[in-house]
């Protein structure tokens, strides 16, 4: 019991990650009507810069650079989002490439941006990049059960910073645009909403989500950041998608499901060799497919009326 407690808490602050993750996809879909490959590229970006700010420009010792640094991060992704969204989708979605091409561009551009990372991880001469983080690699014991600081900052600061999102989508102006311009884009605009306004900040939002993450998922216990971290953006895909891919709530539920359902196969994975060794690795498309067969918009995506 004690290890399935460890592995579920483990779950639930890796969850808590991804779900900041899938938001990002979510918002962006139900703004701008487009599926984002390119987010673990924007991740990277954000990652980096962190990285890159406090080693060149911020490199004294305290705390108060690393927050520095992370804003840096953050105000870098977001600003690389609305570079993509103004410059390459919008031009795109106007001269009418279609929903297939906007897709394999940010598919492409995802690629250039994980090369331009790798390149700058490697000039470091260091195979992972440390934040500095203030949480370090100390851990808290609740009973039986360990539980990393940076785990415990994971769930607390990524509940405050997904409670807060809903709370801004339910109740600011902006929320209630894109949720109008998600039900009926062309009626929102006939009713006055500016849906380029939308996008924009859809895609500026996403972009810092992604950098938060990033900040987590080079976290203890992983050795730091390198050039693999932003493929770990596309174990959130899927939890985007079983949840829901115009549901905000379904990106939370699919972020825990998804970190949950890993770090359980991964505890127990030397009871499930049958399943073959590195199974916890797909375990989230697993579940996705597995989701899809029964719903296919998602758990709590919405469904399209059909006539009979």
């Amino acid at each position: 019991m004690r290890l399935f407690v460890q592995f579920l808490l483990d779950g639930m602050s890796t969850g808590a990650v991804y779900a900041l993750i899938a938001l990002g996809f979510v918002i962006i879909f139900k703004a701008s009507e487009v599926v984002t490959f390119a987010h673990g590229g924007v991740l990277s970006v954000g990652g980096y810069l962190i990285w890159y700010s406090r080693a060149h420009w911020f490199n004294h010792k305290g705390q108060a650079n690393f927050w520095l640094s992370l804003t840096v991060g953050i105000l870098g992704a977001a600003a690389l989002g609305l570079l993509v969204e103004r410059l390459l989708v919008r031009r795109m979605q106007g001269r009418n490439a279609g929903i297939i091409g906007v897709c394999i561009m940010t598919l492409g551009l995802d690629v250039v941006l994980e090369t331009y990372t790798n390149y700058g991880v490697g000039k470091s001469g260091k195979e992972s990049l440390d934040f500095a983080n203030p949480w370090g690699i100390g851990a808290h014991r609740f009973g039986g059960v360990f539980l990393g600081d940076a785990r415990i900052a994971a769930m607390l600061i990524g509940s405050t910073i997904i409670a807060g999102l809903f709370l801004w989508l339910k109740y600011t102006d902006w929320g209630i645009s894109m949720r109008a311009a998600a039900a009926d884009r062309e009626a929102a605009a006939l009713m006055g909403i500016k849906l380029g306004r939308v996008s924009s900040v859809a895609w500026i939002l996403a972009g810092a989500l992604a950098t938060v993450a990033a900040l987590f998922l080079a976290a203890a216990p992983a050795p730091g950041f390198d050039g693999l971290t932003g493929r770990l953006a596309f174990k959130a895909f899927p939890a985007a998608i079983l949840g829901g891919l115009d549901s905000p709530s379904g990106a939370l539920a699919g972020g825990l499901i998804v970190g949950i359902s890993e770090a359980m196969f991964k505890g127990y994975e030397s009871h499930l060799r049958f399943l073959g060794r590195g199974f916890s690795s797909v375990v989230p498309y697993v579940v996705m497919l597995a989701v899809l067969f029964f719903r296919p918009t998602g758990l709590f995506g919405t469904r399209e009326a059909r006539r009979a």
